[in-house]
């Protein structure tokens, strides 16, 4: 990851209602490509918002994420990668991750939350850190930069047609990082209430 200007910090934003900036809020992942490599890619398109409480084990974040909008720089790739082995971006076209309470640990915060793709929910844990704010401008709502981490395996996903030879045995390590870079302001607007989401075994 490329080091900031400015140093992270262990602090969270203020308490509040807040909204992702889409224009400025990436979702990145890197899998592991034939033992040897890596395949990194993207997805363009991703809404969502936060609540940060006063206590912050009362903090929630929701976000939405376009499947169709997966981004490897490979067209070939991308079509594959959206067909019904892998993203089934058709009947299913986007992805949700919704996290509720905060934990610190180390420089940074722990978020436990429920992923969902292809219709399977997991439980995925991300390391948040806050990258900094904006400084204040009487034009503009101050933004605040957050830098999140997880693992998943794409086996859990049911994401399993040629795995082996891409991860070379069966594990229980996962096998995808995912990281999101995200921009939130402040949102004026009552948060709607989150999609109720149900973990499957």
């Amino acid at each position: 990851r490329w080091v900031r200007a400015r140093d992270v910090s262990s602090s969270i934003p203020p308490a509040g209602a807040y909204v992702i900036d889409p224009d400025h809020s990436f979702v990145h992942f890197a899998a592991q490509h034939m033992v040897i490599g890596t395949v990194r890619g993207r997805f363009n398109r991703v809404t969502g918002t936060a609540m940060v409480g006063n206590d912050p084990r009362s903090s929630t974040v929701d976000v939405l994420i376009e499947s169709a909008s997966l981004d490897t720089q490979h067209d070939g790739r991308d079509a594959e990668l959206r067909g019904p082995d892998f993203f089934d971006v058709t009947a299913f076209p986007r992805m949700e991750y919704h996290g509720t309470g905060l934990r610190h640990v180390g420089y940074g915060w722990i978020v436990d939350g429920l992923l969902t793709i292809r219709g399977v929910t997991r439980k995925v844990p991300l390391e948040l850190v806050l990258d900094g704010t904006t400084p204040s401008k009487s034009s503009e709502p101050r933004r605040i930069g957050i830098h999140a981490t997880g693992w998943v395996k794409r086996n859990d996903f049911g994401m399993i047609r040629g795995l082996l030879d891409e991860i070379g045995t069966v594990s229980a390590r996962p096998d995808v990082l995912i990281e999101i870079d995200a921009e939130f302001l402040p949102d004026s607007k009552p948060p709607l209430p989150p999609k109720s989401t149900r973990q499957s075994n």
